[in-house]
């Protein structure tokens, strides 16, 4: 069913440690309208939708979602990694630290823990499809957000492309609810 080639969908090579940024950049791994919950919530939705296309849509954007998390999580590892005991101080990291090292935990960047609370899969599917709609909205501002504190072009550059790839997803959930529309 799977083939894992040990390469991200975008590439992720980022030089220069910032555990600040990692905080920032958490939310989209755990937090409430991170990569994790899209993946749950669109992985879960796609059983209730009325035909295959939708559900194919929904099963493609959840798998692209984990590709997501992926990258995510690498970024957050590659911003931490080699920390020493002042950088971790001085950033404000040591909260996280003392709980979960340098290792990457769901959470968003306050520190509260993942929640399936976030997760909306109601069974109607134009409900569904506006969710997903919104959902990505949420995240690409987000991704704004983090874009307009971020300096280092190696953090930019991968947070662009997970950002762009917001936008096309709420392109084709509003293909896929105009769609649905003209069916019924």
């Amino acid at each position: 069913m799977w083939v894992y080639e040990k390469k991200l969908q975008y590439p992720v090579s980022i030089k220069n440690s910032n555990p600040k940024m990692a905080q920032y950049i958490i939310s989209q791994y755990g937090g409430p309208d991170g990569e994790l919950g899209a993946s749950l919530r669109y992985l879960s939705q796609r059983f209730s939708m009325p035909d295959t296309v939708t559900k194919g849509l929904l099963n493609d954007i959840g798998s692209e979602e984990l590709a997501h998390l992926e990258m995510i999580g690498t970024i957050v590892f590659q911003l931490t990694r080699n920390l020493s005991e002042k950088e971790i101080e001085d950033s404000g990291f040591g909260a996280y630290f003392i709980d979960h090292g340098t290792a990457v935990y769901p959470a968003n960047a306050s520190g509260v823990p993942f929640s399936a609370n976030v997760l909306q899969s109601k069974g109607d599917v134009l409900a569904d499809l506006a969710e997903d709609m919104a959902a990505e909205q949420k995240a690409r501002a987000t991704y704004d957000n983090i874009l307009r504190l971020a300096d280092d072009p190696d953090v930019i550059d991968p947070i662009r492309f997970l950002r762009e790839r917001e936008v096309v997803h709420f392109q084709r959930f509003g293909e896929a609810m105009r769609r649905i529309t003209d069916m019924k």
